[in-house]
């Protein structure tokens, strides 16, 4: 690896630039998976388990530079990349790289559908293509996920987690099995 690539944390401002002209205002999201540049390297960019973004310890505080980032973020078997046609960058994660922290509920029942906001502004409807799965600590504490796009995740924040548990519904089966869980865009989703 270069020498320029090692000390590719002292180019944010470059690199920030670069994905602004790829991004530009209004357009969609880049194809990122489509993306496999040569020039590979790391840069000091850390999510924390809160969501928040840290560039060489600092917490980034300009929204815009934080959602534009997100928006060329990529998740490569276990690690996280920033990916532009010309480089990709890999960042340190410590959960998920977003977190829900608005939900929004519309119906009820099995026609009820449940639409979430993350903290950098992607927003859908819990459905198949967004699904929902909880996980379990060795204390059987839950930490539920919801995918947003590609093999990228939110963590479910605890107040959203809170509102979501007023939904859950039981779905016991003949054989008196309980299963506990959230109906979304006609698809039950078990916690």
């Amino acid at each position: 690896m270069s020498e320029k690539l090692k000390s590719a944390g002292n180019r944010l401002p470059d690199f920030a630039a670069e994905i602004r002209v790829l991004v530009g205002e209004g357009k969609s999201l880049p194809p990122v998976n489509d993306w496999h540049p040569e020039r590979e390297g790391e840069i000091d960019i850390r999510i924390a388990k809160d969501g928040v973004w840290f560039y060489q310890g600092n917490e980034m505080e300009r929204e815009s530079i934080v959602k534009l980032f997100s928006g060329i973020l990529r998740k490569d078997g276990q690690e996280y990349f920033l990916v532009t046609p010309v480089e990709k960058m890999k960042i340190t994660v410590d959960d998920a790289p977003f977190v829900v922290c608005m939900v929004d509920v519309e119906g009820e029942g099995e026609d009820q559908k449940i639409y979430f906001s993350t903290n950098v502004g992607d927003a859908f409807l819990l459905s198949s293509s967004h699904t929902l799965t909880v996980e379990y600590n060795q204390k059987k504490e839950p930490s539920p996920y919801v995918r947003v796009r590609d093999e990228l995740s939110a963590l479910i924040s605890r107040q959203v987690y809170y509102e979501l548990a007023e939904l859950v519904v039981d779905t016991s089966d003949e054989e008196g099995v309980e299963t506990f869980g959230v109906w979304s865009d006609g698809v039950f989703f078990s916690f």
